[in-house]
């Protein structure tokens, strides 16, 4: 069975205003003197700003596993933060106003230079998922073949409404702000992986890019594992959702295979009608219509939820997520994503200092 491994960044946020702050630099070096003392792995890692901070899991085949660590790591992050002052919360923008502070990092001091406003404005957290691949020429049948179920999970993860004290009218802003970055969004078929790795390569001599992490496809081979790494979800509120996303993930990425294995090609969609699906998934979530997969034409959001889960339903019951993918599905559907909580606090509170407090209590589960 494929393994399965979880990025998630989390926002850190001052415990009593609510707005965002760069504590990464004094939790990081927290974190790492424990991690020293223990000799134990380093988890945390630093950001594109000082507001943020990120954990991978390890690559796991249970899902129970996967969300095991998820909250184990979400704790930790919460705990850290708290020595420095701070909280940390799963939203994938602030609703709170904030100036983002660019890393120290040579990498990041470079990226703000070189993007100016694009990267000073880059405070969005999203949630990245890996899954095995056996070669370079799986991975990019599979790439090939995933690209227009990637809107519906941009849909189901939107937790992004708000934005410098705003309700943006999307339900995933973020999409909106990680879109301003040159190499972001989907892409078409690729057909081998020579034709993948060429067009890298062609984007990488441009000089645009500073290296082969800013390619920042929907989906794209890691260049650093062994994995196809989906990136078009925002991070989830609840861990449970992120465990929600990661089985499904595997299930297309297994089902993408079973196809490819099986001679079938793959949708030719064009990456206009591909941007105008994710464009439409980022602006409604699960509020409104989705662009179907399979025609590219709207229909119910829920309707469009359980395509998907007809799409990979073998390879969900061969993995033994079958249970866990429909009744994770029907929660959601029923209680609603990130962004439809954060509304509905709005709209009782009207205090975003309040939304933050509770999407602070909710990030944990």
């Amino acid at each position: 069975m494929r393994s399965v491994g979880v990025e998630e960044e989390l926002l850190l946020v001052d415990s009593e205003s609510g707005e965002p702050r760069a504590l990464s630099t004094a939790l990081l070096a927290t974190a790492s003197r424990e991690a020293l003392r223990d000799d134990a792995d380093e988890v945390f890692e630093e950001e594109l700003h000082r507001e943020q901070l990120e954990f991978a899991t390890r690559p796991h085949v249970a899902m129970r596993d996967i969300a095991e660590e998820i909250r184990g790591w979400r704790a930790e992050a919460a705990r850290h933060a708290e020595g420095v002052g701070g909280s940390v919360v799963a939203l994938a923008t602030s609703p709170l106003p904030v100036s983002p502070s660019i890393g120290f990092g040579e990498r990041h001091r470079w990226l703000g230079e070189k993007f100016g406003l694009t990267a000073q404005e880059q405070l969005t957290g999203g949630c990245h998922v890996h899954v095995s691949v056996e070669s370079d020429e799986e991975g990019v049948a599979i790439l090939d073949r995933i690209q227009p179920w990637l809107s519906v999970l941009l849909a189901m993860s939107a937790n992004s409404p708000f934005w410098q004290g705003k309700d943006s009218h999307y339900a995933s802003y973020r999409s909106q702000v990680w879109g301003r970055w040159p190499s972001a969004g989907p892409v078409g078929v690729f057909g081998s992986p020579e034709r993948y790795h060429e067009q890298v390569r062609d984007l990488l001599g441009t000089g645009v890019l500073r290296d082969e992490g800013m390619i920042y496809f929907d989906a794209r081979l890691s260049h650093r594992y062994p994995t196809v790494e989906i990136r078009v979800a925002d991070v989830c509120l609840d861990p449970s959702t992120t465990v929600l996303l990661a089985t499904l993930a595997r299930g297309l990425v297994e089902t993408a295979s079973r196809d490819w294995n099986k001679g079938e090609p793959p949708s030719r969609h064009s990456v206009a009608l591909l941007r105008m699906a994710a464009w439409h998934a980022g602006r409604y979530g699960l509020e409104h219509e989705l662009m179907h997969p399979l025609t590219m034409r709207p229909a119910p959001a829920g309707t469009v939820v359980r395509a998907l889960l007809d799409h990979v339903r073998d390879a969900l019951d061969g993995s033994g997520d079958l249970v866990l993918a429909r009744d994770g599905i029907s929660a959601l559907l029923v209680g609603g994503n990130g962004a439809r909580v954060q509304r509905e606090l709005w709209e009782r509170t009207g205090s975003f200092r309040d939304v933050v407090t509770e999407c602070v209590r909710r990030t944990q589960g």
